[in-house]
């Protein structure tokens, strides 16, 4: 997988032997958006064969998205990133084709001599097209899955903020159903525009996600406009691990740390989204002083250009390009995100 940006600026520093130790080095991938993460050439290949389907007309959000995402998209705020995904969706809409985008996924991140990972959480929104349901959705996504072992991979099923009531009842009965059939469910996300929705009708959902069994993750104060209010509510609803936290007031910092809710760090992504100035400046540091767990994971590969090891790079490589932390640090935090995995069978 060839990357750029930041991560592939702090990559290039490395030594073999640095390169050679991340590779080694157990960890686990908590941050994964499916539809975010399809290798571009696949991509390719479905918007190919979308064209020639009979019937088919062009469809220019298409191929614009694939242009935007071949260059690698200018993202002037966090906003401009959700315009490329009607595009990624109308590719995956059909069973064959969001199977074969669940493998290639999967086998980006855990496939090879070298996997990217040793255990990876793959999330995706249930989404109901003229060609399947929700629940036929998350069949496909399973059934690729699951074709890995328990210790590698589970599923996390993401709640849209913008769901109302029914899709929210249809998801969450779902994902419980699918846990008691002892499918490899093993959480709940809520992900999505964070500036829609009304995130009041959430807790008696994620009340019965928990009761199954199920951990919670919530992507959280990403942007200035998340008002403090919305995330004292969020965090009430006691999530085991938070998507970015990027804008934390201190009375939400203090229960963050007061109940150890583990911050999934997505650090090419903030950089690139502009949600951060820079690496310097990102809010992991606050949390590695006081040794709070952080998982790094990616976010999405496809349109931020990046890999896991690529953005361990970035807590290995020398300043500015890197955090210049030492090799036990960056073990450490490696050994933090395969601790809080929903998911502890090894």
């Amino acid at each position: 997988m060839q990357i750029f940006g930041p991560a592939a600026d702090a990559l290039n520093t490395l030594t073999p032997s640095q390169i050679d130790f991340l590779e080694r080095t157990p960890k686990a991938e908590l941050h994964a958006h499916l539809n975010g993460s399809i290798p571009l050439p696949l991509l390719q290949e479905l918007a190919a064969e979308h064209l020639s389907a009979p019937g088919a007309q062009e469809d220019p959000a298409i191929r614009a998205a694939l242009e935007a995402l071949r260059a690698g998209p200018a993202l002037a705020e966090i906003h401009d990133f959700f315009h490329l995904f009607p595009a990624i969706y109308a590719l995956t809409s059909t069973p064959r084709a969001l199977a074969r985008a669940a493998d290639a996924v999967l086998a980006a991140f855990l496939g090879g001599a070298r996997p990217q990972c040793a255990y990876l959480e793959l999330r995706t929104t249930p989404r109901a097209t003229p060609a399947m349901d929700r629940a036929a959705y998350l069949a496909t996504v399973l059934s690729a899955l699951e074709r890995y072992a328990p210790a590698q991979a589970g599923l996390i099923v993401s709640l849209d903020r913008r769901m109302g009531a029914e899709a929210l009842e249809e998801c969450v009965a779902l994902a419980c159903a699918l846990r008691a059939q002892g499918r490899r469910v093993v959480g709940v996300d809520l992900c999505g525009d964070p500036l829609a929705g009304d995130m009041a009708l959430l807790g008696p959902y994620l009340a019965r996600v928990q009761a199954a069994g199920l951990g919670v993750t919530l992507h959280i104060a990403e942007t200035t406009e998340n008002t403090p209010e919305e995330t004292l509510q969020l965090l009430s609803y006691g999530p085991q691990r938070l998507g970015h936290a990027t804008f934390l007031d201190a009375e939400a910092i203090a229960l963050v740390l007061e109940k150890k809710m583990c911050i999934e760090i997505c650090l090419s992504s903030n950089i690139l989204c502009k949600t951060v100035s820079s690496l310097e400046s990102h809010h992991i540091s606050q949390y590695l002083t006081c040794d709070h767990p952080v998982s790094i994971c990616t976010d999405d590969i496809l349109p931020f250009r990046t890999s896991l090891i690529g953005e361990y790079a970035l807590l290995l490589a020398a300043k500015p390009l890197g955090l210049g932390l030492s090799e036990a640090q960056v073990a450490r935090i490696a050994a933090m995100s395969m601790s809080h995995r929903f998911s502890q069978e090894l």
